[in-house]
């Protein structure tokens, strides 16, 4: 005698990219809940549902099987929607661009050296498709722009260390004022500007 099957539904989803972009907003609620929350619900989501992503991102991170991050990238988003030379230093590298359905005019960067390994891991504007215009503190609104946007607006830019491996911190002087400015993965998130002395 034969067990019940499990009915369909039961059984695990496949880790796309929907499941991927729930990864991405549980780093980014750590700074802008309000935001993530209301992304993961246009995702048509649960929290429970984030959760669950999220282990199983961790779980393929951590996992001593692991083809490397370059194969993750590419098994759970599939083929890159573009793939570019990059020169870094001597060395000619491969930027591989996906598609971010929750962010249009963004792409998921992974740059890989030659060899295969990932150098970085974040989000950037997408080919043709113009940035915010950054002019003050008040444009740095959370979700605008990119690690590179804020860098080329308020060069130079000071960068500092992030409080975990997924985020970044830049440092500059933007209308005559200190700015520290957030990221996750490669997103604004948020930036502390010091008050007017004057």
């Amino acid at each position: 005698m034969t067990g019940t099957p499990r009915p369909p539904d039961s059984a695990p989803a496949a880790f796309g990219p929907a499941a991927f972009q729930l990864v991405l907003l549980r780093r980014m609620a750590d700074f802008q809940p309000g935001l993530a929350e209301e992304a993961r619900r246009r995702l048509g989501a649960s929290l429970a549902q984030q959760r669950e992503a999220n282990k199983r991102w961790q779980a393929m991170v951590r996992s001593p099987r692991s083809r490397g991050a370059l194969a993750r990238y590419r098994s759970v988003l599939g083929p890159p929607q573009a793939v570019e030379s990059r020169a870094i230093g001597d060395l000619t590298c491969e930027a591989l661009l996906w598609p971010v359905p929750l962010w249009p005019d963004l792409r998921f960067e992974v740059l890989a050296a030659p060899d295969g390994a990932v150098w970085n891991e974040w989000l950037v504007r997408a080919p043709g498709v113009p940035g915010p215009v950054l002019e003050s503190p008040q444009d740095l609104r959370p979700w605008s722009a990119t690690v590179d946007e804020v860098s080329r607006a308020f060069a130079p830019v000071r960068p500092m260390e992030g409080t975990a491996p997924t985020r970044w911190r830049l440092a500059f002087t933007a209308s005559g004022r200190g700015c520290v400015a957030e990221f996750t993965y490669g997103l604004l998130q948020e930036v502390s500007v010091q008050p007017d002395r004057g």
